[in-house]
């Protein structure tokens, strides 16, 4: 599927790295993620055995720093990832990853297990993604991008009173009572749901407008209440999050202030940064998996963590997004294939289903 998608770095910037650089770079971001410490010149050479002094490496360490790739907490001579760093290394030294082909079979025997409902596998997704990468993981339920008609019933319930229920594509129900201007039988309650059925068939909101015109009293009446419905489901920004792994990722080292932990907390809260951001880094353009880092300049409550996100589903008709969130010394390799994986046998099952 080629390289995830991350944050931008000037190409320019990506060609001041000699290949030597290239490799320190990969080896400290990978001892950092490993041990949570700040990495030492000497660190890195004895545990990769390099053929080079901890001086030689210690001075691209320090031109690394200047290019913006590594920095170094004031108490501590080792040296820590940026975010450029990390963007660096997704993008440039990560190459192809995949989980182990047990690990891949095991997922997927999980998920064929599971009862064909949507709401199990989006738990189970939710539950396999956390377990995988140890960090927070974030799937939303599969929606249409446009409300599209599927079926309508009219039931007779006392009186003037009738329920509508109302199938969208996608599989979202929607109810709601309808007062008629007189008592009408059951019979031609179906009567009247299998015209709008005729003609409404997956059909959008302007596609169901264009074809009412000139509708019987009836209908037309109970064609205004689907089409208010129907803008009303289009019209809810948020989709619904199922969350899973907090209590593994409250146990990294970056989060166990209080503090931080207080900060990630909110963030999870926030529905509608979780949205924005999902909806801006899943928009229809985005290819593959995402990564996010830091938020990317662009959103403050993430700037002390990572995201590896996909959308899954038939795009055009019906999509949902998955992914994880943890700190930026996340194991990305792993997040990427786990996120993709998982993706891909989400998209087979929303076919299976809807299709």
């Amino acid at each position: 599927m080629g390289r995830p998608g991350v944050g931008p770095y000037e190409a320019s910037e990506a060609r001041m790295l000699t290949p030597r650089q290239q490799m320190i770079l990969g080896l400290v971001i990978r001892q950092y993620v490993a041990q949570a410490r700040p990495v030492s010149s000497r660190a890195v050479v004895e545990a990769y055995n390099l053929p080079f002094s901890p001086a030689t490496v210690r001075n691209e360490m320090a031109r690394l720093e200047e290019l913006g790739y590594l920095t170094h907490p004031h108490t501590s001579a080792g040296r820590v990832p940026t975010d450029l760093g990390y963007r660096y290394f997704v993008q440039r030294l990560l190459g192809e990853t995949a989980l182990s082909p047990a690990e891949e079979r095991m997922i997927r025997h999980q998920f064929y297990q599971a009862q064909r409902e949507m709401g199990q596998w989006l738990r189970l997704a939710a539950s396999t993604l956390a377990r995988t990468v140890r960090t927070v993981s974030l799937v939303t339920a599969p929606r249409a991008e446009q409300a599209r008609f599927r079926h309508l019933e009219l039931i007779s319930t006392r009186g003037r009173l009738v329920l509508l229920i109302l199938v969208l594509q996608g599989g979202t129900v929607q109810q709601q009572m309808l007062t008629l201007a007189e008592p009408l039988s059951q019979d031609r309650l179906s009567q009247t749901a299998q015209r709008l059925n005729d003609l409404c068939a997956d059909k959008t909101i302007a596609e169901i407008e264009a074809q009412a015109r000139n509708l019987p009293t009836l209908e037309a009446e109970v064609c205004d209440l689907v089409l208010e419905i129907m803008r009303d489901v289009e019209s809810r920004a948020i989709p619904e999050v199922y969350r899973d792994g907090l209590t593994e990722v409250l146990q990294e080292p970056e989060f166990t202030e209080s503090e931080s932990a207080q900060k990630l907390l909110r963030l999870l809260e926030e529905e509608s940064l979780l949205a924005e951001v999902l909806n801006e880094a899943l928009s229809p353009s985005a290819d593959g998996v995402q990564v996010l880092i830091g938020g990317e300049g662009r959103w403050e409550a993430l700037s002390h963590c990572s995201m590896v996100l996909a959308r899954y589903g038939i795009p055009g008709t019906i999509t949902g997004a998955l992914g994880v969130l943890g700190p930026t010394r996340m194991r990305y390799g792993r997040a990427i294939s786990a996120v993709r994986y998982i993706a891909d046998l989400m998209t087979d099952l929303v076919y299976e289903l809807f299709v």
